[in-house]
């Protein structure tokens, strides 16, 4: 009778919380068990382990082994400890020296002949090894992304066989190498948008606060193109911001592309997509498109088109940056630190106030088309743009270029500096207390939104929304003091506020 423990990471969420792998191999009739919860993946893993032993030159123990995934009350699933798994066994039989196991983790899925296939979900296991002191090993297809968590010694391996001489000899492995990209990818570029002055405006004021935003306007009138240069004007991701969006796309099954390293995720979804596709789940939760936009942009194109009920589940993870996914069996929790901007057309033909093209709808129509947002999900969006339709000779392809992104950028960075410093995060993110030390306005500023408050009727929420507005387009203009002047365009950013006003004041909407 014989035992031995293999060490592996399962997948939780990001987190890889830790699995012993205990092999017994005892007296009885030859049969192959594993129990801890293994899902279907898992149960298929004992034909693969036996042909992946059998084909690396070693005889498979024929007496009864029994694999115990510790600890047994944690679901586990997919093809990850299939090398652990048979790492186990050949300690328990003795092809392989059991002590020489100690100090390692071992993460990949073994295909028949022995070799080693990459697998999902390695960069948290990578980040998770360091602190815990021990050597990673993961097939070679996953070298580049465990390369990434810098802290922990990463090894690989092609094959099962290479894995068990250099265990047996006491050798080193191959250390994992970062992947290194050619050039940057290419992002578009601001530039490329010519007039929509207040559109720009309004995307600059987003990138510099974190606030959210949304498009409004006929067809053809620059708003995806205008959401799509958002990323341009952010500063790169620091190191662990990029760590924490490529552990979620590593854990999505999504490859990380090295010449998009640093760069902040870009997602837009089809409006077609289901809840499950947008905030993430399943019966074995993964995560959707607003995790995979962590630390990124979510752009919601179309926004009306959505399911109501998708689009409700936006309103936690927009106010505390995470999704938690329940299940019978378990719980996960993703980070959804995004960025939300949307796009929306004024109506369902989309040319109501056009100069041009006529609208074909009824009022009650349009208010059928805007009631599918729903007040609070909209009342959680900072600005509200019109983008109307831009002039002719703008279009030309001789038409001067508008303002670089790099030119825009350099601006938001300075306004986000003056951020972190005064009070340890964006103006988006400012609590009351947050909102009590740095966002008061001068008593004419303060009179203002009064007003405003009064007149369209604006919610608590919108009201202090304003004014985190009002304190970026202070940062912008590198003032301590935030005066009437950005109160009042802070409050011209609330356009659908102000539209369903029933009083509205003409005055605030000079």
């Amino acid at each position: 009778m014989r035992l031995a423990t293999v060490r592996t990471r399962a997948l939780l969420g990001i987190q890889s919380p830790e699995v012993r792998v205990e092999v017994h191999i005892a007296r009885g009739l030859p049969s192959l068990s594993i129990v801890g919860l293994p899902d279907a993946a898992m149960r298929e893993s004992r034909d693969r382990v036996k042909a992946a032993i059998g084909n690396a030159g070693f005889e498979f123990p024929r007496r009864r082994v029994v694999v115990n995934l510790a600890p047994a009350d944690l679901p586990k699933e997919g093809a990850r400890f299939d090398l652990p798994i048979a790492l186990g066994i050949l300690a328990a039989a003795g092809e392989i020296p059991a002590d020489a196991l100690e100090a390692y983790c071992f993460l990949g899925e073994l295909s028949l002949s022995g070799t080693l296939r990459p697998v999902n979900g390695v960069l948290p296991a990578a980040c998770a090894c360091g602190p815990a002191g021990q050597q990673l090993v993961v097939p070679e297809g996953n070298g580049s992304e465990a390369a990434l968590a810098a802290e922990t010694d990463s090894r690989v391996a092609d094959h099962l066989l290479t894995v068990a001489n250099a265990l047996i000899k006491d050798s080193a492995l191959p250390k994992t190498e970062p992947a290194v990209a050619d050039k940057p990818a290419r992002v578009a570029d601001l530039e490329d948008v010519r007039g929509q002055h207040q559109a720009r405006r309004a995307l600059e004021v987003a990138a510099a606060g974190g606030h959210s935003l949304l498009f409004l306007g006929p067809p053809g009138t620059g708003k995806s193109m205008l959401a799509a240069r958002l990323p341009g004007i952010l500063p790169e991701m620091d190191d662990g911001e990029a760590l924490e969006a490529a552990a979620v796309a590593s854990v999505s099954g999504e490859g990380l592309d090295p010449a998009r390293w640093r760069i902040r995720p870009f997602r837009c979804p089809h409006h077609t997509a289901s809840g499950v596709a947008l905030v993430g789940g399943g019966s074995q939760p993964r995560p959707g498109e607003i995790s995979l936009a962590h630390r990124g942009v979510l752009f919601l194109d179309e926004l009306p088109e959505f399911s109501r009920k998708v689009l409700e589940v936006l309103r936690e993870p927009l106010e505390s940056g995470e999704i938690h996914i329940s299940r019978a069996a378990r719980r996960a929790t993703f980070p959804a630190r995004f960025q939300l901007v949307a796009a929306m057309n004024p109506c369902p033909c989309g040319y109501q106030g056009d100069p041009i093209k006529a609208c074909r709808c009824t009022e009650e129509q349009v208010e059928r088309y805007r009631n599918r947002i729903s007040g609070p999900l909209l009342d959680r969006i900072d600005l509200q743009v019109s983008v109307p339709r831009p002039e002719r000779e703008l279009l030309r392809p001789d038409a001067p270029p508008g303002e670089s992104s790099a030119a825009v950028r350099e601006r938001v960075m300075a306004a986000r500096q003056r951020q972190q410093q005064r009070q340890g995060c964006l103006n988006a993110a400012l609590d009351n207390g947050g909102i009590a030390a740095h966002c008061v306005p001068d008593p004419a500023g303060g009179q203002l939104i009064e007003q405003a408050t009064e007149r369209f009727g604006l919610s608590g929420r919108a009201y202090h929304r304003i004014l985190r507005l009002a304190r970026t387009l202070a940062d912008l203009e590198g003032l301590e003091g935030i005066h009437a002047g950005h109160v009042a365009e802070a409050i011209q950013y609330r356009s659908l506020d102000r539209r369903e006003a029933t009083n509205p004041d003409p005055a605030m909407d000079a």
